[in-house]
């Protein structure tokens, strides 16, 4: 039993060997080179040159954000309490700057103006007062403690009318409508008006006929998506080949437009949980293609380097699970597997597997791999 089970062991051996033998001549056959002659290469437009060094002109590329430039969004509240009597505007309405979007009814306003024009009123006759004493008190007719108090009540008057005035002034009164402003005119003293502050569009509203507003209840959000912010980030190993006033190529995730921006702003400090920090690009939107929310792809050219072995990414090509380069070699051309290291939008740098002064394909190179796969080349190339 013992001699059998010998006996099967080698002949399991010598089974496995011969099929061992048979595969590695059958790699031999897969790796022999293919050869062109001048007018093949010539009509399948294979280009071979001399590898060496080169400037790698290379690129960082950083996902962004569309968001809504701050510097020009309003949050458009009422400055007094009041009811909403009439409301003119929706989400979407592209409005111009002083537009009314809404009319309100307030008692508060009411009230501003009665003060108002009671302050004016008293300024007047403290006017008055105050010069008809200080005539007497200059003819010795009154004394001075009644042209003293008479200045007092006119100085009370005025600061009165002052801060009367002022308050209208900060809810948007101008002088003008102030000074034909009285009890007679048939202005409503409780109509108020809320208008655009610059020409945009509304994103958000708040609003409805006959709500109740508040003084700090907000109304309306307007937006001039004219200008929008790209808020970008950016990787620890990214941050080295960024720097402001830098150029920027925009392009949209979903297959929208291109744009060109400059970087306007990099954080100073990386963000602890993500290691990312931001980074801003102002973009003009004249045509509002870029949508607040969508997202982008940001790429920036960084400076040029010098790398001692530089290829064109049409060299490459992928071969049984490996990135190769055909080289040419006295037998023809060869799959070279080859490790790659810093990239740019159109060349690679070659960290491993390929040296200064070899030919090498650096166009048509996918047609060699076609026809590597096929084991032939034209009229029986390559067996």
């Amino acid at each position: 039993m013992r001699r059998q089970i010998i006996t099967m062991s080698v002949l399991l051996a010598g089974f496995c060997a011969g099929v061992a033998y048979a595969a590695e001549g059958h790699d031999e056959h897969e790796d022999e080179a293919l050869q062109l002659s001048a007018a093949e290469r010539e009509e399948f437009g294979v280009r071979v040159v001399t590898a060496g060094p080169g400037e790698l002109a290379a690129h960082v590329r950083l996902p962004g954000e569309i968001r809504v430039n701050p510097d020009r969004l309003a949050h458009l509240v009422p400055r007094v309490s009041g009811v909403a009597r009439t409301v003119y505007a929706n989400v979407g309405d592209q409005v111009r700057q002083g537009q009314v979007l809404a009319v309100l009814e307030s008692r508060e306003l009411s009230e501003l103006k009665s003060a108002y024009l009671v302050a004016r009123e008293r300024l007047a006759l403290a006017q008055t007062t105050f010069a008809r004493e200080e005539k007497l008190w200059k003819q010795s007719i009154s004394s001075e403690r009644m042209y003293l108090e008479a200045q007092k009540g006119l100085v009370e008057a005025r600061i009165e009318q002052r801060v009367a005035e002022q308050k209208l002034h900060a809810l948007g009164f101008a002088e003008e409508y102030l000074a034909n402003l009285s009890f007679e005119s048939d202005a409503s003293f409780t109509r108020y008006e809320m208008a655009a502050p610059f020409e945009g569009t509304i994103i958000r509203k708040h609003l409805a006929l006959g709500e109740v507003l508040k003084d700090d209840a907000e109304a309306f959000v307007i937006a001039d998506l004219r200008s929008v912010w790209v808020q970008l980030t950016a990787y620890q190993k990214d941050l080295p080949f960024l720097h402001l006033d830098q150029s920027v190529r925009i392009s949209g995730d979903s297959g929208g437009g291109e744009a060109t921006g400059t970087i306007a702003y990099i954080s100073p400090i990386v963000d602890e949980a993500t290691r990312t920090a931001s980074a801003r690009v102002v973009l003009s939107n004249p045509d509002g293609l870029w949508r607040p929310g969508s997202f982008v792809t940001a790429t920036v050219d960084a400076d040029r380097v010098g790398v001692a072995l530089l290829v064109p990414k049409s060299a490459l090509q992928t071969v049984e699970d490996q990135t190769v380069v055909f080289i040419e070699t006295a037998e023809g051309f060869e799959p070279q597997p080859v490790s790659i290291g810093r990239t740019s939008q159109t060349h690679v740098e070659i960290a491993a597997g390929l040296h200064p002064g070899q030919r090498y394909v650096a166009e048509g190179a996918f047609t060699l791999k076609a026809q590597l796969s096929k084991g032939a080349f034209g009229d029986g190339h390559g067996h």
